[in-house]
């Protein structure tokens, strides 16, 4: 499809001006004409040259999706017409990237598309999870609402990855910091005492010995110790590409002693979230499931999400067939079983995502907890024994003196 720009009177004699995007400028006369409106110039609107340069772009933030669907719903609520909201908001979008994708989607409405299906134009920046709960705002006629929910979604799900983030940067700061003292110790700072000491031509003590020795390595395989390393990143990122390697990658993050019981509270605490906004938007429980299994971001649950929907679409029960995923506890089990008998399984998902929410915070501080000292400790093994062993000559020098 290509877009046009049009301009055509209107009954009391007035000329109307836009943008749409059709197949041919056949198909924009026909839909000027069936709008009451006379063509008068349809003219193929040429297509912008951008250069782009891969990592330097502008993106789309999760602050930008709230601001828009909050200031969205604010303006259908108003009784602004939707091209008008898209329109307003397009040109005051401070992101140029955002600024172009809802000017698009603006363009789209115009010609006569739905709004979810202008917005599947752009997966990058709407998933199909923000999609689908416009498209049931839109048949519902309530899409005032369904923005509201999901910017009140998008906030909950992006303060939890927040706080997961920054739980992680103290560690990750301080493990690079010790790499590079390291390595600045092997190479730079170990040498300078060897030559000292061959200077003294005493013999060395085993743990000075050693770490002479390391370091020597160091030295002379520096290459070797990098060209090493890549290939262990690189390795990484090619195992992760294959369906086996991200099995065997998110199995392990679900099992890991420390991180283990954090991924999982996340996981539960994203199904529940994701799943009750579905169900209290009018999405079907068969799609709703369906899109959270894309939405999970672990292979592993997308799998036991994929298993309970088939067997709900044979028409078990979702509770029951949770029972049999390993990653929901039976509480949470117990609670979907309720909300099923009662009719009101969105409101019941709901109360335990606000639940898991919290424990997912509280797994956040126990995982903090649990990591500073092994952290620390591990920082004193490794930098206060290379600082001994170098100075244990000179203790024995100063004993035999």
């Amino acid at each position: 499809m290509a877009e046009f720009k049009w301009e055509a009177k209107q009954r009391n004699g007035k000329v109307k001006e836009g943008e749409m995007e059709a197949d041919s400028e056949a198909q924009v006369r026909q839909r000027l004409m069936s709008q009451g409106l006379v063509p008068v110039k349809i003219k193929k609107k040429p297509k912008d040259i951008q250069l782009k340069i891969p990592g330097l772009g502008a993106k789309v933030t999760t602050r930008d999706l709230i601001i828009f669907t909050k200031q969205f719903s604010t303006m259908v609520t108003s009784g602004l017409p939707l091209v008008q909201c898209l329109d307003l908001l397009g040109k005051q979008a401070e992101n140029p990237e955002f600024r172009r994708v809802l000017l698009e989607v603006k363009t789209s409405v115009e010609g006569g598309a739905t709004f979810a299906d202008s917005l599947a134009k752009h997966p990058k920046v709407f998933d199909s999870l923000f999609v689908n709960m416009v498209a049931a705002g839109e048949i519902g006629g309530v899409l005032d609402t369904i923005m509201v929910r999901i910017s009140e979604h998008i906030e909950k799900s992006s303060n939890i990855i927040k706080r997961v983030k920054g739980a992680m940067t103290y560690p990750a700061i301080i493990l690079v910091v010790a790499i590079l003292a390291t390595i600045v110790l092997m190479v730079w700072v170990i040498p300078v005492f060897q030559e000292m000491f061959m200077a003294g031509g005493n013999e060395l003590p085993w743990p000075t010995q050693l770490m002479i020795d390391i370091s020597q390595f160091f030295q002379d395989h520096v290459v070797a110790i990098f060209a090493v390393l890549i290939s262990i990143v690189v390795g990484y990122k090619v195992a992760l590409s294959t369906k086996k390697g991200r099995y065997l990658w998110d199995s392990l993050m679900l099992k890991a002693p420390i991180f283990g019981p954090l991924v999982t509270k996340m996981a539960v605490s994203s199904f529940t979230s994701t799943l009750g906004t579905m169900l209290s938007s009018g999405v079907s429980i068969i799609d709703a499931l369906d899109i959270v299994a894309k939405a999970s971001g672990n292979v592993v649950v997308a799998e036991g999400i994929n298993t309970i929907k088939a067997r709900v679409a044979e028409g078990k029960s979702i509770a029951a067939e949770m029972a049999n995923v390993p990653i929901f506890p039976t509480m949470v089990v117990q609670m979907v079983a309720v909300g099923e008998t009662t009719g009101a399984m969105d409101s019941m998902l709901n109360k335990v995502a606000a639940f898991y929410d919290q424990e997912v915070n509280d797994a956040v501080d126990t995982m903090m907890a649990a990591l500073e000292p092994v952290i620390m400790g591990g920082l004193a093994v490794v930098l206060g024994g290379m600082v001994i062993a170098m100075y244990l000559p000179t203790f024995s020098m100063a004993g035999n003196m």
